[in-house]
């Protein structure tokens, strides 16, 4: 075991760290509740695929004639293999089919019979095992989305006149927003959807507080008294609360009806706030208001002075008059009548239909206006709004307190799963409106649920979502730990999310919620800074998408350490003392200071330690997986810690791995989380190892062999030199040896940047600190050749050529060597169908495929189509469209690969038909014998025992309860994979057992049945391959790249620099014992930049090198100087690594020492090779006739304005000149120019720039009549 395992020295002090949890669990389990395929079905909880199906359906028709129920659903093996799909350019999905019930609840539809049918809905991108969805055979990973989470929010903002104004913003899941907000005049207001404005008290009277009275009682603002003489009396001088109406009807006749409608009508007698005088009391009597609002008498007054000014804007008197105003200020027109008024409010707030807060919505407004309303209560309630509106209230008077919008309990996380069922809700919504439409054209006919179904609708949507959403991205693949940050990344963009533009700096910048949440070093550097973020090391995403992190319980100053770890969100972890996981203790766990510097919200308070509530886990909780794998990154500045974790994620994998000496013990986790090793499954002995495939014969218990269908041995297949998304190759090789003894979980294989199980990004090479003949200058790199002989940077980038054949109007396209025109010695190395040989060595402008299209041309003579048929010249009718290396590409081929539609003639198809037939029969017998086996073992396991009474998924007993189970009983039943209910035996270890050997059965079963369709499929079509194309050719090339100047490098500490020179290695800096380093930095690079940690890394890693150990030093909790320098002691090497270095090229000693170590190098994917360009002659665009730009284009220098005024500045008239015109876009005067370069005339005069006429153009498409004159 320990040959394929490195053993480490830890610094920790911390004790008892938990372990980590799966870094991939935020994509994978989302994904797994997404689909909830483990689960049977009665099982499913309410979420994912299952509540989006439960919230579309049932599904009837405009009658209610018609119902389409939803009973389950299921999926079907995909068609090919994750690996088949990446080199067809295929996406790896599988078919999406649903149990629908259609019936007819009118009895006039005797006919019409219930009808369950499976119906399939389209293909469904299936997730990898390794968290990643494969889309047209690239692989791609959907970002979870930091989004604002549903509730309600309370806001301030100024005005221009320094009044404050507050708001309360309600954020529904689905619906139209509310906001409530105040004005300068102390007046509140609710904006629906941000439109149209009306008094907070308009609503009021539209949601059931119709009158005065009813809005100022919720306030508790008024007392009611009785309207007569004397009790009036008693109250003359106080101040009315509500209006005093006189309240009529009046009849008239409708002229269209000639009906009498009755019409209640209001005349305001007294207004609000009128103080009560004598005079008033008659008109109050004369009016027939029984009672009347008078203001009460308390400091409640003051508080609520806005609801009586709202009051007074009020310019409605009654429920019926508020939702008629309500209808007007929204759709701009009267409504048609009192009932379609009414119903706007409930529709927008108060329907299931429209409108959703969503569990998370209704949890928050729970929190926050400390209400009880049920969790299933969806919309919001009159509660709600009151209880905002009051809440606001008490903003305005200082007693609250307004939410921090950038708490990440404001914040949530829509991970994969949720994000594929909101599209999954667009879809299925579409196709319930096709289906409604459907049912209402078929009125009498009997139809099915099938002929129903538009499959179409629901692909298309998904499709668009993982081709072009915002979240779903081409995977970073550049090596391991690229993979796992971007799968564990967080983006506060894309849609529903905010935009670079309008997002300012408090976004984007630390939050305190954020510890141990998101990490604080890993974003990038330009313009989307703060708003893509990392998930921290220990962080989790609970069930409502909030972030959690995990602390250890403290009681009475004393740690919990025999429970496991809570788990707390931003909004648990409030009001809370948290201290460091690196406080001194005792050994039972007590803290053995007397104060504390804790944690608290934002701030760091010193406490005695029996106030402390909790502690952090381990001192890297804060951090992300990339910061977490710097070592010494507390002596590092945060900005360059920044740059080290973005660039360790583009260090190209080396040929030859070595993981870092010094490293921070979480290398092994990565390696296994991202899901690039093989792993043994089990105990077991290595049977057989070659380069290719390792088998292992486990060690398994009896009761294992009979649930399983496998035999002992098991053999893994080792990826060979695969091509990634970046040209990066993947290549694992053994590690372990024919004979040897493996434990569960033990690695198998190295490579791809991983060296035996551990993250292995770069090498540890011998580094020295000192200028070096001003090669070094400005953060430049110099180096030994020894790093470019012996390979140490040395890596391998694979390029994929495709070429399709086409079906054209002219005929078909052809691959074949046979090109006309082109010499025998260009086409050597291609086989009959035109591609280049595996092993060959590829120059720029060598043709990689051979391809020959017909091309128009007039009808020939009957002349030269007698010599055509006499002499067979096809060269004439068929044009070269061949692939051609590009200018920059040298390597050598690896791998080809030509797919191909079936072309079918009378004689194939029926060649086709009979080999179906015999694959039938072939597969009938499989599945007949793997019946056998799946009975044998059922009754080994049941055989005597008595049933349970066990049910297929129809409900039927296929085993009754109190029966015995027999061989014949076992053999009578025809399908097993549908036995999904019911109990097998009394006996529980006998139930798990089945359970178990069911569930392989399935498997199995599944894989045949996927095996058939598949092998079906490729007689009847072929190679599956996009409509009109006939033919797809691959050639895999691989370029071997060696360090060169002009590469780009890096530490781990953002040390990043260019390499500028390749030394001699005699000529290199060398110790006193003659070794010379491989190395050389400039210490320039070091104080400003204030990374020292790249000097605490080379000093211990010269330390290991030299006693043959490596180091564990965790970030926060690593080696102390005092560790180092014992040792630097032990390994008899000068401490902090000063010493004296030779000059290589004199032997002299310099006179100062210099730092000198070991330090981890990587080497980045700016490549010189892929940024060196050169042109002469090359495209030129269309319109402007100027040669293109970029590499990609074949393109050329441009020369700017800039540049311009420097030859203006030489006086260079002539060579800028030529520079404007005959080098660029002077058409005629280029053709001249290399006219006379070849006849060895004098240079011609140059002519007008296409530009220019470009000009004139534009200026004539302007109306505008432009004349040139000599």
């Amino acid at each position: 075991m320990s040959a394929t395992q490195t053993e480490r020295l830890n610094f920790s002090t911390v004790q008892n760290k938990p372990d980590y949890p799966d870094f991939l669990d935020i994509q994978i389990r989302s994904f797994q509740d997404f689909f909830q395929l483990e689960t049977k079905s009665e099982e499913r909880s309410q979420e994912g695929l299952y509540k989006t199906f439960l919230e579309n359906f049932p599904i009837t028709d405009t009658r209610n004639q018609f119902v389409l129920e939803f009973l389950d659903y299921f999926v079907d093996p995909p068609r090919y293999s994750i690996l088949e799909c990446i080199e067809r350019g295929l996406t790896y999905s599988v078919p999406l089919k649903a149990r629908l019930k259609l019936y007819c609840t009118d009895e006039e539809h005797e006919d019409f019979e219930t009808i369950v049918q499976d119906v399939y809905l389209g293909t469904i991108p299936y997730m990898t095992p390794s968290g990643t969805f494969c889309i047209n055979g690239a692989e791609r990973v959907v970002v979870s989305q930091l989004h604002r989470s549903p509730g309600v929010f309370f806001g301030q903002s100024f005005h221009a006149n320094g009044t404050k104004l507050y708001s309360a913003r309600v954020i529904p899941f689905k619906g139209s927003w509310i906001e409530f907000a105040t004005d300068i005049n102390s007046v509140m207001y609710a904006y629906i959807d941000r439109k149209k404005k009306l008094p907070v008290t308009t609503l009021f009277r539209a949601i059931g507080f119709e009158r005065d009275k009813d809005i100022l009682e919720i306030f508790n603002l008024a007392e009611e008294i009785k309207a007569t003489k004397t009790g009036l009396k008693k109250y003359l001088g106080r101040k009315l609360a509500a209006r005093v109406l006189k309240t009529w009807h009046e009849d008239f006749v409708d002229e269209d009806t000639g009906e009498v409608v009755s019409i209640e009508r209001n005349e305001i007698i007294l207004d609000r706030d009128t103080v009560l005088e004598k005079e008033h009391i008659e008109e109050i009597l004369e009016s027939g208001s029984k009672t009347i609002l008078l203001h009460k008498e308390d400091n409640l007054q003051a508080d609520y002075a806005i609801i009586h000014n709202t009051l007074q804007k009020d310019p409605t008197n009654s429920e019926k008059e508020a939702v008629e105003h309500i209808y007007r200020q929204l759709r701009n027109a009267e409504p048609p009548d009192e009932e379609t008024a009414r119903g706007i409010i409930n529709k927008l707030f108060f329907s299931d239909q429209r409108y959703n807060l969503g569990e998370v919505g209704r949890y928050r407004m729970n929190k926050k206006l400390g209400l009880d309303i049920a969790m299933d209560k969806l919309v919001l309630t009159k509660e709600d709004i009151i209880t905002i509106v009051k809440y606001l209230i008490e903003l305005i008077n200082s007693k609250a307190e307004i939410d921090d919008i950038d708490h990440l309990s404001n914040r949530r996380v829509r991970t994969v799963g949720e994000q594929l069922s909101s599209q999954f809700g667009v879809g299925l919504a579409r196709m319930a409106r096709t289906i409604r439409e459907r049912m209402n054209v078929r009125d009498n006919e009997v139809f099915t649920p099938i002929d129903l179904i538009n499959a179409k609708t629901l692909s298309s949507v998904i499709n668009s979502f993982f081709g072009t959403n915002q979240l779903s991205q081409f995977m970073d693949q550049t090596n391991p730990l690229a993979e796992i940050t971007h799968k564990r990344r967080l983006s506060a963009l894309g849609p529903g999310g905010l935009s670079r533009e309008r997002a300012g700096f408090e976004v984007r910048d630390v939050h305190y919620t954020h510890y141990g949440r998101l990490c604080p070093i890993e974003t990038p550097e330009g313009p989307n800074i703060g708003l893509i973020s990392s998930l921290s090391v220990y962080a989790k995403v609970n069930n409502l998408g909030f972030i959690e992190t995990p602390y250890r319980k403290v009681e009475n100053g004393k740690i919990d350490f025999k429970n496991k770890p809570i788990y707390l969100s931003a909004e648990e972890e409030e009001d809370k003392y948290i201290a460091q996981a690196n406080i001194p203790l005792l050994k039972d766990g007590t803290i053995n200071t007397d104060r504390v510097i804790a944690r608290m919200e934002g701030d760091f308070p010193v406490v005695d330690p029996k106030s402390i509530h909790y502690t952090d886990v381990a001192p890297n909780q804060i951090s992300s997986i990339s910061a977490s794998l710097i070592p010494f990154l507390e002596h590092n500045d945060a900005n360059r810690a920044l740059m080290g974790s973005n660039m360790m994620r583009q260090a190209v994998p080396l040929l030859i791995v070595d993981s870092p000496i010094v490293g921070t013990g979480l290398e092994r986790q990565v390696a296994s989380d991202s899901r690039v090793l093989i792993n043994a499954e089990g105990n077991g002995v290595v049977e057989y190892v070659d380069a290719d495939e390792i088998t292992i014969n486990y060690d398994r218990t009896d009761d294992e062999r009979t649930v399983s269908f496998d035999g002992d041995l098991k053999t893994y297949k080792l990826i060979k030199f695969r091509k990634t998304n970046q040209s990066t190759s993947i290549n694992l090789k053994p590690i372990v040896r024919t004979g040897d003894l493996v434990k569960k979980g033990q690695v198998l294989c190295q490579g791809y940047a991983t060296e035996k199980g551990e993250l292995a990004l770069g090498r540890n090479i011998k580094v020295a600190f000192m200028p070096w003949k001003g090669y070094n200058f400005e953060d430049a790199i110099v180096i030994s050749e020894k790093v470019v002989r012996e390979d140490i940077f040395t890596s391998i980038h694979i390029d994929e050529y495709s070429l399709e054949v086409r079906d054209t109007k002219l005929g078909n396209e052809e691959l074949t060597n046979d090109i006309p025109n082109v010499s025998e010695e260009a086409t050597k190395d291609l086989d009959e169908h035109g591609m280049i040989r595996v092993g060959a060595e590829v120059n720029p402008g060598d043709i990689l495929i051979g391809k020959i299209t017909p091309k128009g041309e007039s009808d020939p003579t009957p002349e030269e189509k007698l010599l055509r048929a006499i002499f067979g010249d096809k060269a004439g009718d068929v044009k070269d469209a061949s692939l051609k290396a590009s200018p920059s590409l040298r390597g050598v081929v690896i791998d080809k690969k030509l797919f191909a539609r079936a072309i079918k003639d009378k004689a194939k198809r029926a060649k086709d038909k009979e080999d179906i037939i015999e694959l039938d029969l072939l597969y009938d017998t499989k599945f007949d014998s793997l019946k056998d086996v799946l009975v044998e073992k059922l009754f080994s396991i049941l055989g005597g025992k008595t049933a349970q009474g066990v049910t297929n998924d129809l409900g039927e007993v296929v085993f009754p309860k109190g029966k015995k189970y027999t061989l014949k009983m076992l053999i009578s039943v025809d399908d097993y994979t549908h036995l999904v209910g019911g109990v097998w035996s009394t006996h529980k270890q006998t139930n798990l057992m089945v359970r178990d050997l069911m569930h392989n059965y399935k498997i199995k079963e599944n894989d045949l049945q996927g095996n058939l369709r598949r092998q079906k499929f490729t007689i009847s079509v072929g190679d599956e391959l996009p409509s009109g194309i006939l033919k797809l050719a691959k050639v895999y090339i691989a370029k071997k790249r060696k360090l060169k100047v002009g590469d780009k490098m890096a530490g781990r500490h953002g040390n990043k620099g260019i390499v500028a020179r390749i030394v001699r290695q005699e000529d290199m800096p060398f110790l006193e014992d003659g070794t010379p380093v491989d190395i050389v930095l400039n210490p320039l690079g070091v104080p400003s930049r204030m990374n020292i940690g790249q000097i605490y890394e080379t000093v211990l890693g010269w330390a290991g090198q030299k006693l043959g150990r490596k180091f564990a030093t965790p970030i926060f909790d690593g080696a102390t100087l005092d560790q180092i320098n014992e040792l630097t002691d032990e390994a008899d090497i000068p401490r902090f690594g000063h010493t004296y270095l030779c000059d290589g090229g004199t032997g002299e000693q310099f006179d100062q020492p210099a730092t000198v170590g070991v330090i981890y190098m990587l080497k980045l994917g700016h490549m010189v090779d892929d940024k060196m360009h050169a042109r002469s002659i090359g495209p030129y665009s269309l319109i402007t006739q100027q040669p293109l730009g970029g590499k990609a284009q074949f393109g050329g220098q441009r020369f700017g304005e800039m540049e311009v005024w420097a030859l203006e500045a030489y006086g260079a008239s002539s060579t800028l000149r030529e520079i404007l015109t005959v080098k660029s876009d002077d058409v005629i005067g280029r053709a001249k120019t290399y006219e006379s370069i070849v006849k060895g005339d004098t240079m011609p005069e140059p002519g007008l720039p296409e530009s220019f006429n470009v000009l004139m153009h534009e200026l004539k498409g302007l109306g505008l009549d432009i004349r040139l004159e000599e």
